[in-house]
């Protein structure tokens, strides 16, 4: 029998997903997401002129440090990536190591998808590409083998849950013509101002420690739990601010040799909700390191995440 389908709308919001037992803030946000690469003006090249990104900020190697690019968007002083280099680091091999699978970049609208979607055509590059029933995405692949995703949500008035609160997702062929009309003929740009990290996706070793870390202690809601080796979760009702999967399991962790994820920052909207999430991981067992821009906890395979509290009047 074929589970009934409802509108996400029809549903408080307390039915929707599997709660956490202490719930983070439905207002956090991703920050920047710190990524090593083995050479970092050919990295730049594809995030400048493929992705469309700016570059905010670039240090040098200096005195033990690695060169470094702040990126961003217009508008926006906030780096959403920001790379390391390293020369010689592996590239991410086709199958994945445990840490990242991709990064995803969220579009305000459909045009701005469209937009981007010609231009990395126009390149000449291969894009692949998925509706998901909340989201259409176009996925592309960094000169280290990174996989990033560039996509548009759809609003909550359209996506569809079960009864049971499940966030439906799919991997449905993209309306690529509709993507394309929807751009016009405005030029491409780069990424506009309201570009944000919408979500990402790790590839984990068991889903039981994934849920353990990222649900039971960290806080996120289990917003998708039906798809065949991955979990999703988010706050606030959201599809999924991390993806977890068990796609690699078996394979090597990423390691300071590697192209790989250094960390990622996840924005609290105060001390308190941040302080109050570093301790319930830290009394599941879990590192937990201080620095001055907050607390470091280590998932089990080693992805770093960096909690961090927005200033008054900013969350």
């Amino acid at each position: 029998m074929t589970a009934k389908l409802l509108p996400y709308s029809s549903l408080p919001a307390e039915r929707i997903g599997r709660h956490a037992p202490a719930r983070l803030p439905a207002t956090i946000r991703l920050g920047t997401v710190h990524l090593t690469v083995a050479d970092l003006a050919r990295s730049l090249a594809f995030y400048e002129s493929v992705l469309g990104f700016r570059v905010l900020a670039r240090t040098g190697a200096a005195a033990g440090q690695s060169a470094t690019a702040a990126l961003g968007v217009a508008g926006s002083d906030e780096a959403l990536v920001q790379l390391h280099e390293q020369p010689g680091a592996r590239p991410v091999p086709a199958r994945g190591r445990l840490g990242i699978y991709h990064l995803a970049v969220l579009l305000p609208t459909r045009a701005d998808l469209g937009g981007f979607l010609r231009h990395a055509r126009g390149r000449g590059l291969h894009v692949g590409s998925s509706d998901h029933k909340y989201s259409e995405a176009t996925y592309i692949t960094d000169p280290d083998g990174f996989t990033v995703e560039v996509y548009r949500d759809r609003s909550r008035a359209e996506w569809q849950v079960s009864e049971q609160g499940e966030v439906q997702s799919a991997l449905d062929t993209l309306d690529v013509a509709g993507v394309l009309a929807a751009a016009g003929d405005a030029p491409w740009q780069g990424l506009p101002a309201g570009t944000t990290i919408g979500h990402l996706h790790f590839y984990t070793g068991s889903l039981p420690d994934a849920a353990a870390f990222y649900h039971s202690a960290l806080g996120f809601d289990i917003e998708t739990w039906s798809l065949s080796g991955a979990l999703f979760v988010g706050a606030g009702g959201y599809h999924h601010h991390l993806g977890l999967n068990v796609w690699a399991a078996g394979s090597p962790v990423a390691t300071e040799a590697d192209a790989r994820l250094l960390r990622w920052e996840l924005w609290l909207p105060d001390a308190g909700s941040r302080d109050a999430a570093a301790a319930r991981l830290q009394a599941a067992g879990y590192a937990v390191d201080p620095t001055p821009d907050g607390p470091i906890a280590t998932d089990p395979w080693g992805i770093r995440v960096l909690l961090r509290a927005a200033a008054p009047g900013q969350a």
